[in-house]
This record gives structure tokens, C-alpha cells and sequence, in this order.
């Protein structure tokens, strides 16, 4: 009889096996899916579309069960919008850019503008009717890294379907997928697959992979065609393809620490390696490692209404998915002296109280223990029995906890000097450069009489300052997650050595290269509220916030609308918007 040592490693090579049969199958296929033409690209994301219809309900719901959620309950909509409708959503943006690669048609619909800095800005959203009519008022730019004009943006957009077809060779890349939010890893795959033409194979991770049945079910068309393979594995199942000779390209969304562990090693071996500048893994290895992200409260005129829609605001930020989110706000940076900011806190605190999710991520306790030691003052708001309390500590004299990512639900604050709007908005953008770990997201709330006292131009100008891969303007950065045509990373300049926020970008369905960041501008007031401050849009309670009371209905209405888009189906989510 085999012991527990022999049954272990019995199943272990089985594993190991099963990757060689994967890798050998892509390996035969790479070169085939990188000649493969656009038009049946487009009917494999088509087929995408239908297995994640397929499988969207099951998904979302056992999703919602496996983090301590009731299927069915408006918290639970969570998984439907971060779940299928932007994995669908991703699906119908890729179409339509494919649909016009000849002559890169797609970026003559991109409306341009310089900026004070002289860099490049190009509107990706609105795009569509559906996106004036979906998310009205809400605006996205990515900003351009110098160099990149409008005469040669088509030159850097979409380069890998330069090479002709036939004279293309194809790479087999090694996706890690993420364990926090559902729609990360079909994602990342898209991006290799797509705008790399690389065949996956994806790695689940053990935190999800109750999802495994779905996924292959949702991606069955690029699984049948032989350009996907999906298996399972812990640590060493990870080391073990990471380190295989047929795998050419990484990518991983995740933590800093594995992302060193792959390409240094650890212990002594990752510190000799280092410091020798020889890496363990030397494969290209794109990254999204997370942040301690930053949401910097500017002053002004603020009404009563303005600081409870805000803080439902903040609080969403923290709270979506209980903290798990690689851009969930843990600085909240308030301005000195304003005689709003002790009652916006209190509001967040008082929203915070009625969000009961549980804390599911591996770690998140001690991570929250660790984080209260660390914070100096700390203050606890009770979430009821279930979710443990949110912890809100200090973050001046530099704690720690401005260098550690606590990814759970704790928030940091910190008020610094606000002589006028524009010197405290330039002093917290080098808070948040200097002190703060991470260059992945941020968000600015400002009123629009602010800005217009500051000035568009010298908003602009300090803007351009915040260094950041997505900026979220009177909106949660994790937007910028969730449109399709947006590039999603960390801030340009990482390096294998110094690899924060990660290297690289994903999603980006126009496929822009040299980017450098992405402003994303949501209302300052929700529907209908808005109207009466001649702020002409018809965008509600965002149905992402954390105090959504049809957010399920809601994500599952608009999961459908993205696999057949149709006016007859927007009724019956704008009552539900703005009901919720």
C-alpha cells in the first residue's frame, strides 16, 4: 500500500504529465494560431461569447457561495459584474477592433487631443451608442507616452498584426491566474492570445479553481482549436511551468513576492541573484502586482448630498470584493483644516458599517493583525457578526502600512496642509509618488467648481504629475478595470529589479502601445441629482457601489444585454439603475 508521501507524489507526477501533454499540444499549435486570420479570430471570440453565456449563471453564483455570499442578494451582483459581463464585454470590443484591422481603421474613430504637457490623449470611451447610453457621462482617455502624435498613433497600435500572416511564429505563454476577481484570468488569456498572438496555458489559482469547469466551458472554442489549455496546481506546479523549456512568455496577476520568487528565487538564492543581476527566470514576464492606492480628497464646496454620495464612493472603494482588489483604496488623503473632511469620514464610516461581506482571501486576518500593529491610532468600524470590523489606522510619521498592501478591508488616512486646492492637490500627488507603494491606481475627487477655479490646463499639468497607470477622476480607478478599451497596469518604467505595480499592460482592446497612464472621469453627481447643477447626464448610483440595492439585477441584465446588445433590453436596466 502506497503512504500518504508516495500518494502525494503519485498525483503530483500525474499533474506534471498532464502539463507536458498541454505543453506539447500548444507547442504543435502556436505557429498555427499565429497565422490564423482575423475573420476566425472574431468567430472564436464569438464562441467565447457563447460559453460564457453558457456558464454565467452558474459561475456568478458559485462564485458568490465560495466568498460567503447568498446567490440572488444584491452584494452577490458583484460576481455578475465582475464575472461574465466583463469578460463579454471585453469579448464584443476585441470584435469590433478586429472587424477594422485592415488599414487599422478602428483608431480613425478615436477622437484625439495635446495636452498642456504636449503628449498625446485619445478618447476611448464613449465609443459606441451603447456606451453614451450605458455610461452616460463617464469619459476615458489614455494618455500617450511622448513621442506618440496623431500622425504616427496607427504605427503604435496593434503592432504584432503588422507581420503578414504567414510570415508570423507563435509563442506559447504560461498565464497565472488570479484568485480574487473572476473575470482577471480569462482576461489576461485574451491579452496573450489576442494582442500577442500567443497560445496560453493557464495556470489556475488554488484560491478559484472551482472555476476550472467554467472557464474551459467559457473558452471552450480557443480549448477545442487547440490554442488554450486549462489545468490546476499549487506552488510547485507553478515553478515547475514557469521553468519549462516550452513555455517562452509569463504573466501574472498577483503579488510582488511571487512575481521576485520567479525570476530571483528566494531566500539567499533571490538575494545572490539580485545583486548579481542574474535572473533565475529570464523570459519576458509581464505583471499586475497591486498597489496601496491612493484616494486623494480635494477641497471645495461640497453639499451634504456631495459628501454622502462620496463617501458611498470610498467606501466601495474599500469594500468592493471585501478589499481583495489590487486597487482597493487604503490611503485616503484628506485635506488639513476643511471643515467637510471630519463629516466625510464619519459617512464612510457609516457606509462601511452596512457592508456585512465576509473577509474570504487566504491571510486576511493576519494580514489585518499586522496592519493594526502597524498603524499607530487605529479605530475599528463594526461590520456586524460575519465581516470583521474595518480597521482605520494612521498612516503619518510614515507607517509601514504606506509600503504594504493589506488587501483586505483596512484604510489608512492621513490630512495634509491645504493652503488652496491646486498647492494641496501638487502636495498630495507627492504623497502618494513618495510615500506610497505602487503605481497601479488612484483616484482624485474633485468638484467641478474646483476645477474650474484651478483651471483645466493646470489641472492637467498637475495631473500629469501623478504617476499612475490608471487614474480615477469623482470615479473608482477599478473602472478603468472594467472598460474593455482601456489599458490596464502600472505605470510605465518598472524593471525586473524594481518591479512594483508590474510591467506592461492588459484588456486595451484599441491595442495602443507606449501608453502611459489612463484618466478615467465619472460624474460628480449621480442621476438625477445631477441635473439640477446643469451636469447633463443620466448615469445613477454606479451599480458597482458597495449600497446598490439592484446590483444583481443589474449585472445580470447587462451580461445579457453584452451578449446581444438591443434597445428592447435597456428599459428594463435603466429602471433598475436607478432604482438601485
Amino acid at each position: 500500500m502506497l503512504d500518504a508521501a508516495q500518494l502525494t507524489l503519485s498525483g503530483q507526477d500525474a499533474l506534471f504529465e498532464q502539463y507536458e501533454t498541454a505543453l506539447a499540444e500548444l507547442d504543435a499549435n502556436k505557429d498555427r494560431w499565429a497565422q490564423l486570420p482575423v475573420a476566425d479570430r472574431i468567430r472564436l471570440l464569438k464562441g467565447m461569447k457563447d460559453g460564457v453565456m453558457t456558464v454565467a449563471k452558474g459561475w456568478a453564483e458559485e462564485a458568490a457561495r465560495k466568498k460567503g455570499l447568498k446567490p440572488g442578494t444584491p452584494v452577490a451582483g458583484e460576481e455578475w459584474i465582475a464575472g461574465p459581463y466583463a469578460c463579454m464585454s471585453a469579448c464584443n470590443s476585441l470584435i469590433s477592433t478586429l472587424s477594422q484591422m485592415d488599414g487599422k481603421s478602428f483608431i480613425d474613430h478615436l477622437p484625439t487631443r495635446e495636452l498642456p504637457t504636449g503628449q498625446l490623449a485619445v478618447k476611448v470611451l464613449p465609443h459606441s451608442i451603447w456606451d453614451h447610453l450605458l455610461m452616460s457621462g463617464v469619459k476615458a482617455e489614455v494618455w500617450m507616452q511622448d513621442g506618440v502624435t496623431k500622425a504616427n498613433l496607427k504605427a503604435n497600435a496593434a503592432t504584432a498584426y503588422d507581420i503578414p500572416e504567414a510570415q508570423r511564429t507563435g509563442k506559447v505563454a504560461l498565464v497565472l491566474g488570479a484568485g480574487n476577481i473572476n473575470a482577471i484570468t480569462p482576461l489576461d488569456v485574451l491579452q496573450k492570445l489576442i494582442l500577442e498572438n500567443q497560445v496560453v496555458i493557464l495556470k489556475m489559482n488554488p484560491v478559484n479553481d472551482y472555476l476550472t469547469d467554467y472557464y474551459k466551458v467559457a473558452m471552450k472554442s480557443f480549448v477545442d482549436e487547440g490554442f488554450l489549455r486549462i489545468v490546476r496546481g499549487d506552488a510547485k506546479g507553478g515553478a515547475y511551468l514557469c521553468d519549462h523549456p516550452t513555455v517562452e512568455e509569463l504573466h501574472i496577476t498577483g503579488a510582488e513576492t511571487t512575481h521576485d520568487a520567479i525570476v530571483w528565487g528566494v531566500g539567499e538564492e533571490g538575494e545572490k541573484n539580485r545583486k548579481a543581476g542574474t535572473p533565475k527566470n529570464a523570459k519576458r514576464f509581464t505583471s499586475e502586482l497591486g498597489s496601496v492606492s491612493p484616494t486623494i480628497v480635494v477641497p471645495g464646496p461640497w453639499s451634504a448630498a456631495d459628501i454622502r454620495f462620496q463617501a458611498e464612493n470610498i467606501a466601495t472603494m474599500k469594500l468592493h470584493n471585501s478589499g481583495h482588489n489590487c486597487i482597493a483604496t487604503q490611503a485616503l488623503v484628506l485635506p488639513k483644516g476643511w471643515d467637510k473632511a471630519d463629516r466625510l469620514l464619519e459617512a464612510v464610516k457609516q457606509v462601511a458599517a452596512t457592508s456585512t461581506r465576509p473577509a474570504w482571501y487566504p491571510g486576511a486576518e493576519q494580514r489585518l493583525e499586522t496592519h493594526k500593529a502597524q498603524g499607530g491610532k487605529v479605530e475599528t468600524v463594526d461590520r456586524g457578526t460575519i465581516a470583521p470590523p474595518l480597521v482605520i489606522s494612521d498612516l503619518s510619521g510614515g507607517s509601514a502600512n504606506c509600503q504594504t498592501e493589506v488587501f483586505g478591508p483596512a484604510l489608512g488616512t492621513i490630512a495634509l496642509d491645504a493652503p488652496d486646492p491646486a498647492t494641496y492637490l501638487e502636495n498630495a500627488i507627492a504623497y502618494a509618488n513618495d510615500d506610497l507603494w505602487g503605481t497601479l491606481g488612484c483616484q482624485i475627487l474633485i468638484h467641478p467648481k474646483t476645477i474650474r477655479t484651478i483651471g483645466k490646463k493646470r489641472f492637467e499639468e498637475i495631473l500629469s504629475k501623478l504617476r499612475y497607470g490608471t487614474i480615477g477622476i469623482n470615479g473608482w480607478c477599478g473602472l478603468g478595470f472594467l472598460i474593455a478599451t482601456c489599458p490596464w497596469g502600472a505605470f510605465p518604467g518598472h524593471t525586473l529589479e524594481d518591479v512594483g505595480s508590474g510591467i506592461g499592460t492588459v484588456h486595451n482592446a484599441f491595442m495602443l502601445e507606449k501608453t502611459e497612464r489612463t484618466v478615467v472621469q465619472a460624474p460628480w453627481r449621480p442621476f438625477p441629482r445631477g441635473l439640477l447643477s446643469l451636469q447633463f447626464s443620466l448615469m445613477p448610483k454606479p451599480p458597482f457601489f458597495i449600497t446598490n440595492t439592484r446590483q444583481h439585477k443589474i449585472g445580470k441584465a447587462l451580461t445579457r444585454f453584452q451578449y446581444k446588445p438591443k434597445l428592447s433590453r435597456l428599459p428594463g436596466i435603466l429602471m433598475n439603475a436607478v432604482l438601485g
